[in-house]
């Protein structure tokens, strides 16, 4: 039975941090999910730069021949406020990484505060691909930063990478396949595709699994799987 966390226990609530140390990042328990085949590209209108996107820039879209149902930001930003706002994260069991259509590796800290509003969301996502790192205000604490690629040079060692498939014929409960079938003592890595359907082709996955007999949101994937790993960790 969950319970409210009281005033002392607020008082003393240390803001989630990400690991700094190898051994942090080999041995630290959490959830690692990478948002694969993100649609985040700038294109240009008149003076400025905005977000790509099917419901503003269908137009250009057309005239480049381009597929709208690819062109979703607004996936991302579900995924992102859905995976932020989750008990595991404040916990500080959650990394964030995005990966984009374009190959941009974003590294997301679990501190950053996205906004709710999307066109505000596209302002940000702008700022970043140009700047290449958002700071929190104040702060020389980075939120969001473009990184290097390839990701798996930023996941821990021997860390298991298992994608999540619709199409995927092995079909698991998220909690007791991590119970029976994962070693939850260490970071855990799933790849969740950013986009609106299709299969996504990750050739650097271990495993790959479907969560559900039926085909769903990638926010409501990512909603599976925290609400699976807190009944694991005992995160209420």
């Amino acid at each position: 039975m969950s319970r409210r966390v009281a005033d002392d226990e607020a008082a003393s609530y240390q803001p989630p941090k990400l690991p700094k140390t190898q051994a942090e990042r080999d041995s630290a328990k959490r959830l690692i999910v990478v948002l694969e085949g993100a649609a985040l590209e700038t294109v240009k209108v008149g003076r400025s730069f905005q977000l790509l996107n099917s419901s503003d820039h269908m137009t250009m879209i057309k005239k480049n021949k381009r597929d709208p149902i690819n062109l979703r930001p607004d996936i991302t930003h579900q995924c992102l406020l859905m995976l932020l706002d989750s008990p595991l994260n404040k916990a500080g069991m959650l990394q964030i990484f995005i990966h984009t259509r374009k190959n941009v590796l974003i590294e997301v800290h679990p501190q950053t505060r996205i906004p709710r509003v999307f066109s505000r969301f596209c302002g940000l996502m702008v700022q970043l691909l140009h700047e290449m790192s958002i700071s929190a205000k104040g702060s020389r604490q980075k939120l969001l930063k473009v990184i290097k690629n390839p990701i798996t040079d930023h996941l821990p060692t021997g860390c298991v990478k298992i994608a999540t498939s619709y199409a995927c014929e092995k079909l698991v409960r998220p909690r007791q396949f991590l119970e029976t079938q994962c070693d939850t003592t260490r970071p855990i890595c799933f790849i969740v595709g950013a986009v609106a359907h299709g299969k996504l082709d990750v050739a650097w996955k271990d495993d790959e699994v479907a969560i559900s007999q039926y085909a769903m949101s990638a926010a409501g994937v990512c909603a599976k799987l925290t609400d699976a790993f807190e009944e694991v960790w005992g995160v209420h």
